[in-house]
């Protein structure tokens, strides 16, 4: 079979998928499960078709499409044929899969594994400049971050100036900041490949040592752009490009979490500017940040509720450790804790708490005519931010595949390799697959977003890698036996990394049922 000749497949999935959406009320509270399947479903499409778009300029990638175009759609058609009048669907409209079967028998799933195994992950398809700037960050990667990685998490440390120094010196917080201001993107056009590439090598290293850290800059830079006066950008922009200010997001709270529309901390006006109170959390590198990006209410009475957030670039001292508090000259407050966390470490994320703390009329962004806007501000900056966390899963799924397809060449069980037998082979097909998907995904949606589009596609990216992060380095545990659960060896800390990455930047729930759900069914009405 051609891979061409899958899109038929997918055509036929996609259009189920439109009729399922059609059929359903669009009730987000009441239809929590449909929307969520149909999310995933619709990721996975996508996922398989920006593969085949790479597989028709590589044939090297064509084993590798087979296999995932094909499991992905016998996973489909059997996920909608367990239950088709749920979605408004006949038996007979789902696709016949015995055409696909020979892709998913054991013995080419094996030899996909081999081949794995002899030859690696296919090369990226980049340009000179791009090739040369991974091959740059994954050296870093290798002879600087991951010789620290494991002290950093085992003992909860900060970033240390080890990583963060050089790192500063490579221009890596201005991936997302305009030449003009200091930073490394072009001042006409945009460059979210490079942004990916940096991200998925250093996450390669560690996740919250090193791929992380460019997240934040990332999110309010964006922000910035979006929305900021030509004073502030002026004024932030190149701080925030030579990481002489490092950056904090002040968005989630305690009792709205992913509903960043509920937001409730109160910005209230005084003389010269703002008043903020109230508490947020999940506020990551919040002590080592000179600079914290707060969405704040102000005014409580604005319908619909997100028309009434405003966001506020917030300046406070540089700590270190797990606590700070920083006390202004009137009285007000900032106070931070930094919640103990299974994994994710190197930058703490902190409990936050603001008292009466005072911010200057020029922090607003946008000034005067940002107040209100700052839903939208947020929304842009973590549309960069999903993007950002889908390469943090890519690295995270290769350093855990490299690990694993070493470790059980090495290991010897009842007389052969781990990696010898057919089930070790055919976990190592899929995990190889899986992140050549998703790579290919990424880079899909970094073009996207160079045409300023890709705003669902963020999410449904984000959805797909981070899920397939955590199969990913599960297996990877589960390869090394009893050895991968011990702290000691690498591929226990990539586990622990991954579960957080279907949580922040939005968790997958709201992002499949209020983000990508509700905009399927509007669509499939319109």
């Amino acid at each position: 079979m051609e891979i061409i000749s899958f899109a038929p497949y997918l055509d036929s999935l996609d259009g189920l998928v439109r009729k399922a959406c059609a059929h359903l009320e669009g009730d987000l509270d009441e239809e929590q499960i449909e929307l969520y399947d149909l999310a995933f479903v619709q990721a996975e499409l996508l996922a398989a078709r920006t593969l085949i778009s790479q597989t028709e300029q590589c044939q090297q990638l064509v084993p590798v499409c087979q296999y995932f175009c094909a499991n992905a759609i016998v996973t489909i058609t059997q996920k909608l044929a367990v239950r088709p009048q749920t979605f408004g669907l006949a038996q007979s409209e789902l696709p016949a899969l015995d055409e696909l079967q020979d892709f998913l028998a054991p013995e080419a799933i094996a030899a996909l594994g081999r081949q794995y195994l002899e030859e690696g992950l296919v090369d990226d398809r980049l340009d000179d400049e791009k090739r040369i700037i991974r091959d740059t960050f994954k050296e870093f990667a290798d002879d600087v971050v991951k010789p620290l990685a494991e002290e950093v998490h085992r003992k909860d440390l900060l970033v240390p100036s080890e990583i963060l120094e050089p790192l500063k010196a490579m221009g890596v917080f201005g991936l997302s900041v305009p030449e003009r201001f200091g930073g490394l993107k072009p001042d006409t056009t945009e460059d979210s490949m490079g942004m990916v590439i940096v991200t998925e090598e250093l996450s390669r290293g560690s996740l919250g040592a090193a791929g992380s850290l460019i997240t934040r800059p990332e999110i309010m830079a964006r922000a910035l752009l979006e929305g900021g006066t030509d004073e502030q950008q002026a004024r932030w922009l190149p701080q925030i490009a030579s990481g002489q200010t490092l950056c904090a997001v002040s968005v989630t709270e305690p009792n709205t979490g992913s509903d960043v529309a509920s937001v409730a901390l109160k910005a209230t006006r005084t003389d010269g500017g703002w008043v903020l109170d109230g508490g947020k959390t999940w506020c990551t590198y919040a002590g080592a940040a000179g600079a914290l990006l707060v969405l704040a209410r102000t005014n409580a009475d604005a319908k619909p509720a997100h028309k009434g957030l405003s966001l506020f670039v917030v300046e406070k001292p540089s700590y270190d450790g797990h606590d700070f508090e920083y006390e202004q000259a009137d009285g007000g407050k900032m106070t931070g804790r930094a919640i103990p966390t299974l994994g994710y470490r190197g930058m703490h994320s902190f409990e936050m708490s603001y008292d009466n703390f005072f911010v200057p009329d020029d922090c607003l962004i946008g000034g005067e005519a940002g107040e209100g806007k700052g839903f939208y501000f947020t929304m842009r900056g973590f549309m960069g931010g999903r993007l950002q966390t889908a390469a943090r899963a890519c690295g995270l799924m290769r350093a855990a595949f490299e690990e694993s397809m070493s470790y059980s060449q090495d290991r010897m069980v009842f007389g052969r390799s781990v990696a010898s037998y057919p089930l070790s082979l055919a976990k190592l097909a899929r995990m190889g697959a899986l992140i050549t998907a998703c790579k290919a995904f990424t880079a899909h949606v970094a073009g996207l977003m160079d045409q300023g589009l890709g705003q669902m596609e963020a999410s449904l990216v984000k959805l797909f890698s981070c899920r397939a992060a955590e199969w990913v380095t599960r297996e990877g545990v589960q390869i090394h036996g009893g050895m991968g659960y011990a702290e000691e060896v690498a591929v226990s800390r990539y586990f622990a990394d991954a579960r957080v990455l279907s949580i922040f930047e939005g968790a997958e729930e709201t992002l499949a049922i209020r983000v990508v759900g509700k905009s399927l069914v509007d669509q499939a009405r319109n």
